[in-house]
């Protein structure tokens, strides 16, 4: 019996596959279904279902967790081991870990590891219990957690032993009974996945514990605006930074995009005397900005950090200033070496969150995707189990932290801040060229030859495309 339920089983499946094959080779394109692997092809999945969704519902598509796009070629550096001419660091001395932001302020702000927990705001983003428990990890961590762009979450506020909060466009936190109340005050201009550009959220998605946190009326949307409320010139944002610097004594800083105007904004800021200054690069992760202002708009995390390094070395503020990098960090690697290209710290947002829910996804899938744990609208944010989710990320921190050690000991190296340009080597001459790392195709003494001959290649192939673009007109 077993045997014939195998064989008709089998019988079917053949004559079905038979059936299928000859109608992809026989039927014209028109007819084929075969025809959306080629549209897949030229358009990509992800393009395909985004412009279906675009014609379906007429407005942006609200993207959650940021671009696909991998912008920062961080695999094409590497660290350099010693061994000889400078030893690796003993076994058992420990490695400092620990980073002071705003060190020119009456009340600096000392964490013990350098990845923070990245601005991602109660409401337009997370539920009230993902928010709690993203703070349990970073007080278990030693680490800060970030408001967002939002009002004071009172639990969140509990739950973090330091907590840094957003001055935000939306204007939900920035009046003194709040912002007083914060170990750090970030001033949000933008956001490397929404650039500057204007957001709300529905009152038909603002619950009641919403509403209260960020003091709606009754079927008010929450607006978060292109530019701050009361700031439309520089001489006004410098007002503010002074003013909420006198008033609080905590580091003030500000936020922003990364951007090819980068040296302009950085210059405002010195100007300001921020304490500290947050770059979000194009990788920045978002609950529901636009595929467009997610994949083409703003500056690789990357390039961001050596530009910005570059710039504030030159003002003799770099050391002055703490410059904090965000945007597309998941591995402990890529966070390490955006510290070694000059970076104080790094935030983590998406690899935060899926640290968090990584052990409780079996209550969402395969009926709902995993992010419906922990957005505000999702529906499963009731399953989710604050403590579970603050050990899991919690042990994501620590993990992170070891591998980090453990490269620092092999660049003979006792302090994470120790590191530099000089413990790193490129395998892209172009990005060597622009990140002033020394490319490890050659020796340090031939660096000059090698990149006066690449820089005559790359002369003679653009006089060749222009030749060849002249013959063609």
């Amino acid at each position: 019996m077993l045997n014939f339920v195998k064989n008709w089983i089998r019988s079917i499946a053949s004559e079905s596959l038979d059936k299928t094959l000859t109608r992809v080779l026989k039927d014209q394109y028109v007819e084929n279904l075969f025809e959306l692997i080629p549209a897949a092809k030229k358009v990509n999945p992800i393009n395909l279902v985004e412009l279906a969704m675009r014609a379906a519902q007429g407005v942006p598509v609200p993207r959650p967790l940021g671009s696909h796009l991998h912008f920062s070629p961080w695999e094409k550096i590497l660290f350099n081991p010693v061994h000889l001419f400078n030893f690796p660091t003993p076994d058992n001395e420990r490695i400092r870990t620990a980073v002071t932001i705003g060190r020119q302020a009456k009340k600096p702000l000392t964490i013990d590891i350098p990845v923070m927990i990245a601005a991602m705001s109660f409401g337009g983003a997370l539920s009230k219990n993902a928010k709690i428990a993203l703070a349990k990890a970073a007080t278990m961590a030693g680490t800060a957690t970030n408001s967002g762009e939002a009002g004071l979450l009172k639990e969140e506020r509990e739950a973090a032993q330091k907590f840094i909060g957003q001055y935000n466009r939306g204007g939900w936190l920035n009046s003194p009974e709040k912002y007083r109340l914060l170990d750090a005050i970030e001033i949000q201009l933008g956001q490397g996945a929404q650039g500057s550009a204007p957001q709300s959220s529905k009152a038909k998605n603002i619950g009641e514990d919403y509403q209260e946190v960020f003091e709606l009326k009754d079927g008010e949307d929450a607006v978060i605006h292109s530019r701050l409320p009361g700031v439309n010139t520089k001489e006004e944002f410098m007002e503010l930074v002074g003013r909420l610097k006198h008033e609080t004594g905590v580091p003030v800083g500000l936020k922003i995009a990364a951007t090819h105007h980068l040296e302009k904004e950085l210059q405002i800021a010195l100007e300001a005397e921020v304490n500290f200054i947050t770059l979000d690069g194009a990788e920045g992760g978002t609950h529901g900005g636009s595929p467009t202002l997610q994949d083409d708009v703003g500056l690789p995390t990357l390039f961001a950090i050596t530009r910005a390094v570059e710039y504030l070395t030159k003002k003799r503020a770099l050391g002055d200033v703490n410059l904090i990098a965000t945007g597309g960090f998941v591995t402990p690697g890529q966070m390490l070496k955006a510290m070694a290209l000059g970076a104080d710290a790094v935030y983590i947002g998406t690899a935060a969150v899926m640290a968090l829910i990584s052990e409780q996804m079996v209550e969402s899938v395969p009926f709902e995707p995993p992010t419906s744990l922990v957005v505000y609208t999702g529906k499963r944010t009731s399953a989710l189990d604050i403590d579970r989710g603050a050990k899991s990320l919690f042990r994501y921190l620590s993990a992170c932290l070891q591998e980090m050690e453990q490269v620092a000991i092999s660049l003979g190296k006792t302090a994470l801040a120790d590191l530099s340009t000089s413990d790193l080597c490129c395998l892209d001459p172009f990005i060597a060229k622009a990140t002033g790392i020394e490319l490890g195709y050659t020796a340090p003494e031939n660096q000059g030859e090698f990149f006066g001959e690449t820089e005559s290649f790359v002369l003679e192939r653009e006089q060749a495309q222009q030749i060849q673009a002249s013959d063609l007109n």
